[in-house]
C-alpha cells in the first residue's frame, strides 16, 4: 500500500526549495568540517608521533589567532544557519490570508480530510495547484504526525488542540503523505495521497461533475476505492466492519429500510469481491445476471428485495 520514501523527494511545493537548500548547507559544512577534522588527524598523527623511545616532546604554549578563528569561525557558520532556518520556518508558521481551508483529522489508523464545501474524504487530499492551502489539523485518539515528502511539510496532529500549516502545491501531480509518529499497531499503512490539480480540474471534482461513467457499479466501485472502504470490510472479516464477501445476490434485512437499500449491499458487496468478472445471482432479478444490469435494474428501483 505505501511507497517507498525515496532519499530525495521530487520538489512540490512553494517550500521544498527553502527546506532542500537549507539542508544542503548544513550537510556541506558538516561534510567539510568532518573531512578536514579527519584529515588533520591523520595527517599530525604521522607527523608528530613519537619517533625516539626518550624523545620529549616540545612545549607548545598556544596561539591566540588559532583560538579566535576556531571559536569566530564555528560561530559564524551556526548564526548563519539559525537565521536561514528561522527565515524559513517564521513563513511556514505564518500563513497568508487567502488561504483554502481544509480540515484533517487523524485516528488510529486513517486520515479524514474535510473540504470547504463540505466533502469528505478518507486517506486522500485534493487541492487545487498554485493555491495557498492551510491544513487544520486535530486528533482523535492519540498523537499522529502529518507528513508529505515532496512538499516539505510535516505537523503534529494533538488531540484535544488543532495545529494548522501551509503549503502551496506547485506542481500537478499525487503526492504520498505519511503519518511520522508512532501511533499504535497499523501506524505504518496510515498513509495516503495528495492529489493536486489544475484549478479548472479541482473546481469540477468539487462540484461532483467529473465523475466519469453514470454506471452506478463503475461509481461504487471508485468510491469503494477512494473512500478505503476496506480498510474496515476486510476480506478476511478481521476488520472493524463486517466482511462483504458472498453478500451478492444474497436475500437479507438493512437496517434502515430494505427496499432501498439491499441492493445497495448486493453491489457494494460485489464490487468488493471482484464479480465483475463472471455472473453472479441477483435478488433483484432472481437469475445470474451480469453486474451492468444489476445496476441498471437497481436504479430503476429493486421490486424484489428483502
Amino acid at each position: 500500500m505505501q511507497s517507498q520514501l525515496p532519499i530525495y523527494p521530487e520538489q512540490a511545493s512553494n517550500f521544498a526549495p527553502q527546506v532542500d537548500a537549507l539542508m544542503l548547507f548544513i550537510t556541506a559544512i558538516c561534510l567539510f568540517f568532518t573531512v578536514a577534522i579527519t584529515a588533520a588527524i591523520v595527517i599530525f598523527f604521522f607527523k608528530f608521533h613519537r619517533k625516539q623511545p626518550n624523545a620529549v616532546g616540545v612545549p607548545i604554549h598556544g596561539d591566540s589567532r588559532l583560538e579566535a578563528a576556531w571559536m569566530i569561525i564555528p560561530l559564524i557558520l551556526a548564526m548563519a544557519m539559525f537565521s536561514w532556518g528561522a527565515v524559513v520556518y517564521v513563513d511556514y508558521r505564518h500563513a497568508p490570508k487567502d488561504t483554502l481551508d481544509v480540515y484533517v483529522i487523524g485516528k488510529q489508523w486513517m486520515w479524514k480530510a474535510q473540504q470547504p464545501n463540505g466533502l469528505k474524504e478518507i486517506n486522500e487530499l485534493h487541492v487545487p495547484v498554485d493555491r495557498n492551502i492551510r491544513l487544520i489539523l486535530a486528533s482523535e485518539d492519540v498523537i499522529h504526525d502529518f507528513f508529505v515528502p515532496a512538499f516539505r511539510v510535516k505537523m503534529d496532529v494533538v488531540p484535544g488542540h488543532y495545529n494548522t500549516m501551509w503549503f502551496r502545491p506547485t506542481k500537478p501531480g499525487r503526492y504520498h503523505f505519511f503519518c511520522s509518529q508512532y501511533c499504535g499497531t497499523n501506524h505504518a499503512l496510515m498513509g495516503g495521497w495528495v492529489t493536486v490539480m489544475e484549478p479548472s480540474d479541482y473546481a469540477a471534482w468539487l462540484s461532483g461533475s467529473s465523475g466519469g461513467s453514470a454506471n452506478p457499479v463503475v461509481v461504487g466501485e471508485k468510491l469503494f476505492a477512494e473512500k478505503a472502504c476496506i480498510t474496515c470490510h476486510v476480506a478476511d472479516g478481521t476488520g472493524r466492519a463486517p466482511s462483504l464477501n458472498g453478500l451478492y445476490g444474497v436475500p437479507g434485512t438493512v437496517d434502515g429500510g430494505a427496499d432501498s437499500r439491499s441492493h445497495r449491499l448486493c453491489q457494494v458487496s460485489a464490487i468488493s469481491a471482484g464479480s465483475r468478472q463472471g455472473l453472479r445471482h441477483c435478488a433483484v432479478h432472481g437469475e445470474e445476471i451480469s453486474h451492468e444490469r444489476h445496476a441498471a435494474k437497481s436504479v430503476a428501483g429493486p421490486q424484489n428485495a428483502t
